[in-house]
Order: structure tokens, then sequence, then C-alpha cells
């Protein structure tokens, strides 16, 4: 187990998150893990709804990979099952389902992926389909007595369309539900994700509470804006960088950056210190060389 103390570790932890639910949940688990010497189960759901990570994505692996520094368990969750759902988060509309062959596909160049900056030892993966794939009609049945439809429509992208009278799929609302119960079947200390995953988070802590399982901590990253300045980073956009792209074409992607999102980029894709990186974006130095050095220091990351 680490040898920083729990304030050093709660300083390296809390660079650039957004919000911990609850709010002294961190310390309380940090603490419990060097009191027992039980490492804390730190879990990441993935859907190979896409084949290639991007930086945006890569902020959460990072973070994961602090974890994995100071002796926990990094648990991920390919979710081959709920894949067949696709992820209603931040959308106006139903998703398409992808098909078996795609979702294995996909997930097969995840897992090659995340090799390049988690841990392999501290690693476990999972696929969702070991316990989703097993439940019956009941099982669902019973699962689905933990939420009501009041709740899932207390979401913000639901009510949006709800509101707009536009179509809601039955099956897009079981989606919080199943992300919940993988929370359950892996016995999760903490969930990480961006902002538009605080719902379906939240709702696997309810669900542990519900059944008398200790609750996993919700650990929120902001969601890193793309290379246009103006939206997250996305493949669909156009805006993004691949960390399995060559070195040219992530330095290249980089120094095209709006100026305005340096400092977001320093903070949560590089381990440059804030004061540093804050010298470099002062009013009287030039962008270009803070960009050059993000570039270089993202490059040399993957």
């Amino acid at each position: 187990m680490p040898s920083e103390t729990i304030d050093q570790q709660l300083a390296r932890l809390q660079r650039g998150t957004e919000l911990i639910v609850p709010e002294n949940g961190l310390r309380a688990k940090l603490e419990s893990s060097a009191k027992t010497g039980k490492p804390l189960r730190v879990k990441l759901g993935l859907d190979p709804t896409a084949p290639d990570i991007h930086l945006g994505f890569a902020v959460v692996l990072r973070k994961l990979r602090q974890f994995q520094d100071l002796g926990h368990t990094v648990v991920i969750i390919i979710g081959d099952y709920t894949a067949l759902i696709g992820d209603p988060s931040g959308r106006s509309a139903t998703r398409p389902m992808l098909t078996k062959e795609e979702i294995q596909a996909n997930a097969t160049t995840y897992v090659d992926q995340l090799a390049t900056i988690l841990d392999r030892d501290k690693t476990e993966v999972r696929f969702n389909s070991e316990w989703l794939g097993a439940m019956g009609f009941a099982d669902v049945v019973t699962l689905t007595a933990k939420m009501t439809v009041a709740q899932v429509l207390t979401r913000d992208d639901f009510k949006k369309r709800w509101d707009a009278k536009e179509p809601i799929s039955l099956h897009e609302l079981l989606y919080p539900l199943a992300q919940a119960q993988d929370s359950v079947a892996i016995q999760a200390d903490i969930e990480m994700g961006g902002l538009d995953q605080t719902f379906n988070i939240l709702a696997g802590r309810d669900l542990q509470g519900a059944i008398g399982q200790e609750q996993q901590i919700g650990l929120f990253l902001p969601l890193l804006v793309g290379l246009d300045g103006a939206k997250k980073m996305s493949k669909s956009l156009d805006n993004y960088v691949g960390i399995a792209e060559p070195p040219l074409t992530q330095y290249s992607k980089v120094m095209s950056l709006a100026d305005t999102q340096m400092a977001q980029w320093f903070l949560l894709c590089t381990d440059v210190a804030e004061a540093e990186f804050a010298a470099l974006l002062t009013g009287d130095a030039n962008p270009m060389n803070a960009k050059h050095r993000l570039a270089t220091e993202i490059v040399a990351i993957y």
C-alpha cells in the first residue's frame, strides 16, 4: 500500500476532479483501505460502441492509473451486454443497436488500447454479459422494482425528450439499472465517469444500498473540450486526438487546439504542475510555446 499520507493521496486524486459524491466519500474510502490493507475496487464501465480511445476518454483512464499507483484495483466493465441497448446519456434520440460481432471487435480493440495507460497486473477486465446475460425475466422485473419511472425521467436527456414528446424506448429506461447491476456484481467501492454519467453512477450507489451492500462513491471528471474549443471531444465531431494515432498526427492536432482550452488540457491530459503551466499561459508568454510544450507532453505519454 502507498507510503503517501491520506492528504497527499487526496491531493493527487482530486486534481482535475469535478465532483465527488458524497463529498467526504473519497477520504473515507482511502482511510478504510489504509486501515484494513484491502485495495479499493475502482470501476469504469465501457460500452464498446466505438473502436478507438481518444484523449477525452483517456482523462478517466489516467485517473484510474493514479489509483493503481496507490495500490488499488481497477475493474473495467466491458459492456458487451449493455451495448445491445446503447447508453442514451446525453443523446436526444435513440441510439442504433450494434451487432454482437461489432461489439466483440470493438471490445478487443479497447482492451489492447487500455494497456497503454493502465497497469495490467492491477486491472480486471470483466464482460457484463457474465451476470446480465444470466438474468431471467423474473430477475429483470425484480431489478426494475428498485427504481421508478419518475426517477428515470428526472435525467436531463430523458426529461428533454419527454417534454418534447419525442419517443423514448423502454429498453433505454433499463440502461441505468443494468449499469447499476454491474456495480453490485463486482462490489465496486468507487465508480468513475464524466458528468454525463452522474445519473447512472448514482443509480449504482442507490442499488447497492437497497440490497445492503457497501455503497460506492461517484468520482466525476469534466468532459474534455475538443480541438474546436467549443464542444466535448468526440469522434463523430472530428474534434478528437486518438491515443493510438501516430505521434506526428497527435502533435499536429494538439498544435491546432484553440488557445482558450490549453489550461484544461494541461490539467487533464498531462502531469505538468499547475503552477508551471499557469506560468506558460500568462499574458506575456507566447501561446505557441505553451502549445508546443502541451503537444510534446501528450505525445510522450502515448
